[in-house]
């Protein structure tokens, strides 16, 4: 039996997971269907695909991926499924399959036509699409099988020199953490055991901790140790470069992005020092 995983940017206010979820019960007999993520910013592609692209990995093959953000179709935008490390992907030809993987090529893509009127919403082609798939229906029943997609350039690790780097930042998490695009292979890599410098905007960093409580020192008691507003960067869980605040709150004291300044896209620059 597949599973089913659903990633939105409809948040959880309104109705439309409900319908997701309903539809597919009603077309399947008691599937599987698993929530990656329903707030994903509104159309926000790029924050989209690194939940994907690390969430998916963690699913057994075979299973199906419903992606609806920004999907509407539109005689300029048509959906797909696209086949892809032993997982189906449902979603929109907006670029996001593209930036969920720059090494892993699609081994099939489906341009869906069982819906070929606009009128019908992308929740109503996905449900049919994914049952279809779910009960082992074969991909061509339900489109034309096509070789080109829509890509999108990925934000990608700058070398400016052979002292400097500059990322962006491609996400940013229920915390206000800001995770970059810098990977902690490439890092290591280009480093080479070198001091550094992390420029965000006024804010540095120069050191990189394992853990976010490796930079509490425990062995003070509690109201020596600085924990209230510590910055840390550290490789997160999926090994990219996370710059926060120890235990911020970002409904009250704010997090690491408002109180660094930082949004989606923006650079920061890592100077090191031979």
């Amino acid at each position: 039996m597949s599973i089913i995983t659903l990633t939105t940017d409809f948040g959880i206010k309104d109705f439309n997971v409900s319908i997701f979820k309903g539809l597919l019960n009603i077309e399947l007999d008691n599937p599987k269907i698993i929530d990656i993520s329903h707030e994903i910013s509104p159309f926000n592609i790029i924050e989209g695909a690194y939940v994907i692209k690390n969430a998916y990995r963690n699913f057994p093959r075979g299973s199906i991926h419903i992606v609806d953000i920004d999907s509407e179709k539109t005689p300029e935008q048509t959906h797909l499924v696209v086949e892809m490390d032993e997982h189906f992907f449902v979603c929109a030809d907006n670029g996001i399959t593209s930036l969920i993987s720059n090494n892993i090529k699609p081994s099939k893509i489906i341009e869906i036509n069982i819906n070929n009127n606009t009128s019908f919403s992308s929740i109503e082609t996905f449900v049919k699409v994914t049952s279809h798939i779910y009960r082992g229906g074969h991909l061509n029943l339900i489109g034309s099988e096509i070789f080109n997609i829509k890509e999108l350039i990925d934000l990608k690790t700058v070398v400016k020199s052979k002292n400097e780097l500059l990322c962006n930042v491609v996400y940013i998490d229920n915390y206000g953490n800001v995770i970059t695009n810098v990977t902690k292979s490439f890092f290591e890599k280009f480093s080479m055991s070198r001091s550094f410098t992390i420029n965000a905007r006024n804010i540095k960093f120069n050191k990189i901790y394992n853990s976010y409580s490796d930079a509490i020192n425990f062995d003070k008691e509690k109201k020596y140790r600085e924990e209230d507003g510590k910055k840390i960067a550290l490789f997160n869980s999926s090994g990219f470069l996370e710059l926060s605040i120890y235990k911020s709150n970002p409904k009250t004291s704010g997090g690491a992005n408002t109180l660094f300044g930082l949004n989606y896209g923006d650079t920061i620059s890592i100077i090191f020092v031979d």
